[in-house]
């Protein structure tokens, strides 16, 4: 199974094809130039270098978040524009699990963190199990000071993933003995880690419809928070009411 990965959820753009378990071709970049002015070019690209054509593509992987509102809008738009123009199946990947997918090493936890703006972190939490990685903590909002601390307080070493380590945490943060933070090469979010948990759900017929799937936002947006704070009795009536 050929399958196309897109990874657009935090600043770094990030797309791959893989073939049959096997990584064909991967473009991971941190620029100054926007999703929306990269993405296109870079599926281009990845495929050119995979020597593969968009026809003879079987499958898409999307990172669906958490993540930057932006960039996992304009990375879902184009997943499902091609889903569909294609007729191939399209499935969700969680960008948190991804980003734990990178460093398969048994014994410790897995604290993955993507920047969620003033001071806080969405955060997940993974172990491997034979092979397998499972999630031990589910996704959640926190202050990173605050899970820097219960990290801290765990029985077990804890590896830390993710763009809110670079940004918030390393050089920054002093951290309990039993916390570390992953190598530079390991914090960014990669497509290929993206293709690989896109394959297996896609091998064992798990397929999300592509006019129903949703990034995974978890929190409103800043927009959406200012907006209600500027027009409170609009954003009042836009509520659902309570039934009598």
């Amino acid at each position: 199974m050929s399958i196309l990965a897109i990874d657009t959820a935090t600043q770094v753009s990030s797309v791959a094809v893989a073939k049959e378990g096997r990584l064909l071709s991967e473009l991971t970049m941190q620029g100054k130039l926007t999703h929306s002015e990269t993405l296109l070019p870079h599926i281009e690209s990845v495929l050119k270098m995979a020597a593969t054509a968009k026809e003879d593509l079987e499958g898409i992987a999307i990172s669906i978040g958490p993540g930057s509102f932006t960039g996992l809008r304009i990375g879902l738009a184009a997943a499902k524009a091609m889903s569909y123009a294609l007729n191939i199946p399209l499935v969700g990947v969680s960008t948190l699990k991804a980003l734990a997918y990178q460093l398969p090493v048994p014994g410790v936890r897995l604290v993955c963190l993507l920047d969620a703006q003033k001071g806080n972190a969405y955060v997940e939490s993974y172990r491997w199990e034979n092979d397998e990685l499972k999630t031990v903590e589910a996704v959640k909002v926190a202050k990173i000071s605050d899970i820097i601390a219960d990290c801290g307080a765990l029985g077990e070493q804890v590896i830390l993933l993710g763009d809110a380590v670079q940004k918030k945490i390393a050089g920054k943060l002093e951290l309990p003995e039993n916390v570390c933070v992953a190598m530079p090469h390991l914090v960014m979010p990669r497509a290929a880690c993206v293709a690989m948990l896109g394959q297996a759900e896609l091998k064992a017929g798990h397929v999300d419809n592509v006019m129903d799937l949703e990034p995974v936002y978890i929190r409103r947006s800043e927009a959406e928070v200012l907006w209600e704070k500027r027009h409170p009795e609009e954003a009042q009536a836009t509520k659902p009411t309570e039934e009598m």
